[in-house]
């Protein structure tokens, strides 16, 4: 099993998604062990002064001027954790808490939280005994990062609230803690503010949103050689030198993908030299490379931007070396947001655009004589006509999603919080458009594996080959309609994996 190690530095974007996705275990380095100590010693020290900070000795938001007795300080801690955990709707999905259980955990370690070293192994000991808190999807407003998501993990660690169950279902806290031989934690001083005060959710669907993004905008590349392939495009607007005139980055990257799955086609063979064949493809085919590389740059973008939030301190208050304990602004959500928005635009143009040749390639006017709706037998059969239709509509929600989160504000906490990210529901909406954009690769992928058969006896590209061999055991040959949705689901598993990309791959060389 895979070992991810908080640092006093943090962890990486492949740690998160370790430990995310393939359950590694979560170990804690001794040298962050005693960086949260001595963080420690300065919230005890001045606690100990009397001087009022705030959530350490006063309340929170609008009661931030209301002081806390030292007696009671503890109690409002618990009290804090109880009355943020206000979330309601369905649960996040395992991976997101657990991305945002490490991320949290991370922020802790980097020393400037003020917290025991207690409060992380206690995360750490949730992620390596497989217990995830059921986290409301609704209750972020990005503001003071994601407060209601985090008391939501947090309050596990009381032993209250609820986990979700393996099977789904909603299980009590404390049973589950109890199973895995687990004590509930006490909390001291400032450590239930710690404990949600940041940007963690948003920043682990922002990773995840990531690493998914970078494998779909790469199967966009294939699909779209495919269906270039299945109508008679031509290759020559994505030759190099027309890509080094506008040195967009992604854009050169996305034209060498889609040349380089286009060679060794018995398909391309067959026109390749034709100077009146295809002057001009249309936009879908030709400008596959400007869009779809469009999308990488502003990938790289967002990427930089989660790398910046992977290493900073988002907590408030901080504790500085120096000993101060000061206000911040930090944990509020609106860098994430915007990247998550902008990302959403481009992940819902690579799926426009992909609906596209969907639509020409299934048209027997603009096809190059290819049967209608890609049926060997049209009229009796409809073939993949109403497999475009379940495109058309996704490409509409998406276009819908892609309206911004991050321009939005409602004022909370009697005016004190009184501009808020909308980072979450960013974050969040980003995933849907991006499992959105899988189903629209999904239908351009078997519609254009269709067209490729209905070129037999001419041979496709070694990636036209790999493809037929994936969808042909659920989608099969061309011939009779069959049901479809079936064979949809196969294709979208096909491109979400991973076998089908290393499949060509082994064939052409590495695609970008």
């Amino acid at each position: 099993m895979k070992v991810v190690t908080v640092q006093p530095t943090g962890v990486t974007p492949a740690d998160v998604l370790a430990v995310a996705r393939d359950n590694a275990r979560v170990e804690i380095a001794p040298e962050t062990v005693a960086a949260m100590a001595t963080s420690r010693a300065i919230v005890d020290n001045i606690e100990a002064s009397g001087k009022p900070v705030y959530g350490v000795s006063t309340g929170f938001g609008a009661l931030a001027n209301t002081s806390i007795a030292p007696e009671r300080r503890a109690e409002l801690q618990h009290a804090l954790i109880r009355s943020h955990a206000a979330g309601i709707g369905a649960p996040m999905p395992r991976e997101v808490v657990r991305a945002m259980m490490l991320l949290r955990l991370r922020s802790l370690a980097l020393g400037h939280s003020g917290v025991r070293p207690v409060l992380a192994q206690g995360l750490a000991d949730l992620l390596n005994h497989d217990i995830t808190p059921w986290v409301p999807e609704h209750g972020s407003l990005g503001a003071s990062g994601d407060l209601a998501p985090l008391a939501h993990c947090a309050v596990v660690l009381l032993g209250e609230g609820w986990v979700l169950g393996k099977d789904g279902a909603r299980l009590a806290a404390a049973e589950a803690l109890h199973t895995a031989g687990l004590e509930p934690l006490e909390l001291a001083a400032k450590e239930g503010l710690a404990l949600i005060n940041g940007t963690d959710g948003m920043l682990g669907m922002l990773l995840l949103a990531i690493d998914d993004a970078a494998h779909l905008f790469t199967m966009a590349d294939v699909t779209a050689a495919l269906a270039i392939e299945a109508m008679l495009g031509s290759e020559r607007p994505f030759r190099p030198e027309l890509h080094a005139i506008r040195p967009h980055p992604g854009q050169s990257a996305s034209a060498a993908n889609i040349l380089t799955l286009l060679q060794d086609s018995t398909i391309m063979d067959s026109h390749r030299d034709d100077l009146a064949h295809a002057v001009q493809d249309a936009y879908s085919m030709r400008c596959a490379p400007q869009v779809a590389g469009a999308a990488r740059d502003t990938l790289d973008f967002v990427r930089t931007t989660a790398a910046r939030e992977l290493v900073s301190v988002v907590d408030n208050p901080v504790v500085l070396p120096d000993g101060r304990v000061e206000s911040t602004g930090n944990f509020h959500g609106a860098p994430l947001g915007f990247a998550a928005d902008f990302l959403a635009i481009a992940a819902a143009e690579v799926g426009a655009i992909a609906e596209r040749r969907v639509d020409r390639l299934l048209d027997v006017t603009r096809n190059r004589d290819l049967p209608p709706f890609l049926s060997p037998d049209a009229g009796v059969n409809s073939g993949l006509m109403i497999a475009q239709y379940t495109a058309a509509g996704i490409v509409a929600e998406n276009r819908r999603l892609a309206s911004p989160a991050s321009v939005d504000s409602l004022p909370t906490s009697g005016m004190q919080e009184d501009h808020v990210s909308m980072g979450w529901a960013a974050t969040k909406k980003l995933r849907t458009v991006l499992d959105n954009l899988t189903s629209l690769l999904a239908v351009e992928l078997i519609s254009a594996v269709r067209g490729l058969q209905l070129r037999a006896p001419l041979q496709p590209s070694p990636a036209g080959r790999a493809a037929i061999e994936a969808l042909e055991p659920s989608a099969g040959r061309p011939g009779p309609d069959l049901f479809l949705a079936p064979a949809l689901e196969a294709a979208r598993a096909v491109v979400a994996g991973r076998d089908l990309r290393t499949r060509i791959e082994s064939a052409t060389g590495a695609l970008r």
